[in-house]
């Protein structure tokens, strides 16, 4: 079988496709999978990590721009489009599966285009542009939640939960806490995303000399805010800085997150399965960008019971509410039952065979 894997730009996307192609290698002995999409986000070094082959086609996002952004973004995308069509006819791919962002539409199209059966994933909660046109196009269209099926043709819609990385149920929480040497101490997981999050590193930046009397502050920053890390660290009184672990980026998450007992992070798609799948109580603050999904994402948690909104607007009570939480040991095992709860450990099998099945 051969699948060709097309993505938006961000973790959120791309983590749920490279999952299912993990889980269609348990289904299918003889598999070629190769990933369709731009690489202007670091997206090659991700993917080929993960043993795919990547095939470079440019898109473009045509949200909130000016006619001549628009008309650049038109160009990005028909060129996109006609080499998605080259290149997915010399591949020969027998089914697409696309996880949304404007990053897959051109693969999506040319799909479409060459009668190749396409299944389409939604990790949002709430369709963005590319999916609301996908979503016509698509054979069969998978999605995370209940909540997203009413926006999505119900013949063809499939609830199957967020499919998530394998190292999330390998995770060794009690390694890695003595590796963070937390003994009792609570450990707070500050993560924005993938490109990091200014307000929030902002935030706990003016929180940090009280932050660090009370937990384990682990803090991926993203690149743009990582030398200011290195010097709030600095600026720490000594027998503080140990409780103070930052980086740009952290590819051992998976454990981080189920070491935690709390974690700050922006609402993007992958918290609606990262969060169940490592019990992880959290705050968030969705981001307003976009046109806001991150919201509805951050709703259907705290409608599920594992976490607690901070809009960014009200940033500055950041503090009071992370140490709300912290003393409050009973609430943090109710939100971490409720994660259990929504947890969907099938979720990357369910949407393999889907493709499988799509692909015969």
């Amino acid at each position: 079988m051969r699948v060709a894997v097309t993505a938006g730009g961000t973790g959120g996307h791309i983590l749920p496709a490279l999952a299912v192609v993990s889980a269609l290698r348990t289904l299918e002995s003889e598999l070629e999978a190769r990933f369709f999409g731009p690489e202007n986000r670091g997206e090659r070094t991700l993917v080929e990590e993960s043993g795919l082959v990547f095939e470079t086609v440019p898109s473009a996002a045509v949200r909130g721009k000016n006619p001549w952004q628009l008309a650049k973004a038109a160009g990005s995308l028909a060129k996109g489009t006609a080499l998605a069509l080259r290149k997915l006819r010399s591949f020969r791919a027998d089914v697409v599966l696309s996880t949304g962002g404007y990053a897959s539409f051109p693969a999506s199209l040319a799909a479409r285009v060459l009668r190749i059966p396409l299944v389409v994933f939604l990790p949002d909660v709430e369709p963005g542009w590319a999916v609301r046109v996908e979503k016509r196009l698509a054979t069969r269209v998978a999605t995370t939640t209940e909540a997203a099926r009413r926006l999505l043709p119900p013949e063809k819609t499939y609830v199957t939960g967020y499919p998530v990385r394998d190292a999330f149920r390998l995770a060794d929480r009690a390694a890695t806490r003595q590796h963070l040497g937390a003994n009792d101490d609570p450990v707070l997981l500050v993560a924005g995303a993938s490109q990091g999050a200014r307000a929030i590193n902002r935030a706990l930046f003016r929180a940090l000399p009280e932050m660090t009397t009370r937990a384990i502050v682990v803090h991926i920053t993203g690149d743009a805010d990582r030398e200011e890390a290195q010097e709030r660290a600095a600026a720490l009184p000594e027998d503080r800085r140990a409780a103070y672990v930052h980086g740009a980026f952290r590819h051992d998450l998976p454990d981080l997150m189920v070491a935690s007992d709390l974690a700050v992070m922006r609402a993007g798609a992958s918290v609606l399965g990262e969060l169940p799948a490592a019990r992880l109580p959290a705050l968030l603050v969705p981001g307003r960008f976009a046109g806001g999904h991150q919201r509805a994402n951050a709703r259907w948690l705290v409608d599920g019971g594992c976490a607690e909104m901070l809009e960014e607007s009200r940033i500055g009570e950041l503090l009071p509410r992370v140490f709300s939480l912290l003393d409050n040991a009973e609430r943090r095992a109710e939100m971490r039952d409720a994660a259990r709860r929504m947890d969907r450990p099938d979720a990357a099998l369910d949407i393999a065979r889907i493709v499988a099945e799509v692909a015969r």
